[in-house]
Order: C-alpha cells, then structure tokens, then sequence
C-alpha cells in the first residue's frame, strides 16, 4: 500500500508540475490575460491535421458579441500547437507532455473560473462539431432556462457510419438517466454549453483523466444544476482516426466511469 501511494503522490507531482509550466508559459505570452465572457474551448491531442480547419470555421462573433478561444494542447509530438499560434487571436495552454483529455478539460475550466468568464463551450478538435451551432448551444443558459446544455446527436442528424458507437450512445444514455432521473438523449457527447458558476461548484470533484464526460454529466445531474439538450449535426472526424480506443475498450472504460462516478455521487 505504501509503494501504491509513493506512486500516486510522484504522479499527482510530476502532473501539477507540467500544468504549473504549461500555465507559465500562457502569462509569458500573454501577461495579464483575461478572456472574454463566453470561452470556446478545444482540447486537442495531436491534432495537426483537424485543428487548423475547426479553427477556420470558429465565427468572428457569437450573438454580436466577442469570445475567447482556448485550446489546451495535450503534449504530443506534432505541430498542433504550432498551428493554433498562427491564428492570433487563439490562446494556447500548451501541456509539455500529455497528461488526458479529462486534465486537460480541467485546466481549461480552472482558466475560466479563475480569470472571470461566464460561459464555456466545449467543441472537439477533430472537426465533428459545427462552430456554427454554439449560439444554440448557449441560448438556454442565456435564457437562464439551463446551467449545462449538451448538443445531442440523436435529436439531431448523426452523419457518422460506426453502428456499434451509435448503440453505445443509446446505451449509455439509457444506463444514465435510469441512475439520475433524467430524460437524456446523448449522455456521450462532449459538445456542450457551460455556467461557470456550475463549474466552479464541481470542478474539484472531477476525477477522470479520459471520459471525463460521463462524470461531469452525472455530478452535475446527482447535484441539482438544470441539464438541457439542443439538436446537433454530428460529423465524421475530418482526418485521422480516434484516439479513444476500440470501440469494445472504450465501451469499458466508459462503464467503468458512469459506475465509479455513480456510486460516488449516489
């Protein structure tokens, strides 16, 4: 047990400190920051090949009103966060070695409560949401009718072919609103509209290096925030292949987390 601990504590250090440098580096080139109210933030993992083109699409404004787009590069090996430096208006935090999609969503959301934003959209990296939608996505929260709106796919238009993961988000879906009492359609989808004041209420409960979705969402749910869906258009990833896994590996792991985030919410 103890050498389990050693290991825990080495890891928990080694992991503050690339997000202590990652975070240093973003005040050095940019002194001061603050971002804007609404945040749009990607997280991307050697994502050369996708970034430039999400980016491409991001709009000038959202409801006339500017916006802060974050990327968290989550290491690698490639030129994702070289490109995303092109684009002057983007901030890059940029993780020197990679550390998950679930740490790095929470750097992302510790930025955004930390310098004073209001709303967060989370959009993909890999080109399968439209940026044209965030202004659906943040109409119920504007509305103050939600404090967590999640895009769903199955309201919507799934162009994707995987049979197999389209099971798997009625599945899940299904496992989850049984667990919370909910009515969701799309429980998997990390395309989604965010209070920051609902983030700043479960930020340090947030576990999950990977699948970090699953165990937002049921937090959230099991601790009273108002949880709305809107219609989306889903895509193929614009090049590449996924990095979550086999479809049977990531259809576990996924389990592992709606259980483990269940039983302690419960």
């Amino acid at each position: 047990m103890a050498t389990v601990d050693l290991e825990k504590r080495r890891l928990t250090g080694l992991r503050s400190f690339a997000i202590k440098q990652a975070l240093a580096q973003l005040d050095a080139d940019r002194p001061g920051f603050k971002p804007e109210a609404l945040v749009v933030l990607f997280c991307a993992y050697e994502e050369e090949g996708n970034i430039g083109h999400v980016l491409d699409k991001m709009p000038a404004t959202v409801n006339g009103e500017p916006f802060t787009a974050l990327v968290v590069v989550d290491g690698g090996s490639d030129r994702t966060a070289e490109i995303c430096r092109t684009y002057p208006d983007v901030v890059v935090i940029e993780f020197p070695t990679n550390l998950g999609h679930g740490v790095a969503l929470q750097v992302g959301y510790r930025f955004c409560i930390d310098r004073g934003a209001k709303y967060i959209v989370t959009v993909d990296a890999d080109g399968q949401n439209d940026p044209v939608e965030i202004p659906e996505l943040l109409t119920p929260l504007l509305k103050d009718e939600a404090d967590f709106v999640v895009a769903s796919r199955r309201l919507g238009v799934d162009n994707t072919s995987d049979r197999f993961r389209k099971v798997g988000v009625n599945f899940f879906s299904f496992v989850m609103n049984r667990m919370t009492g909910s009515h969701m359609t799309d429980t998997s989808n990390g395309f989604r509209a965010l209070r920051v004041t609902m983030m700043a209420d479960v930020i340090d409960r947030l576990e999950q290096e990977q699948y970090q979705t699953a165990e937002l969402l049921i937090t959230c749910l099991k601790r009273g925030w108002r949880v709305s869906e809107v219609p989306t258009n889903w895509y193929p990833r614009h090049s590449g292949t996924t990095k979550k896994g086999k479809n049977w590996l990531f259809g576990f792991r996924y389990t592992r987390v709606v259980f483990t985030t269940w039983w302690r919410e419960r």
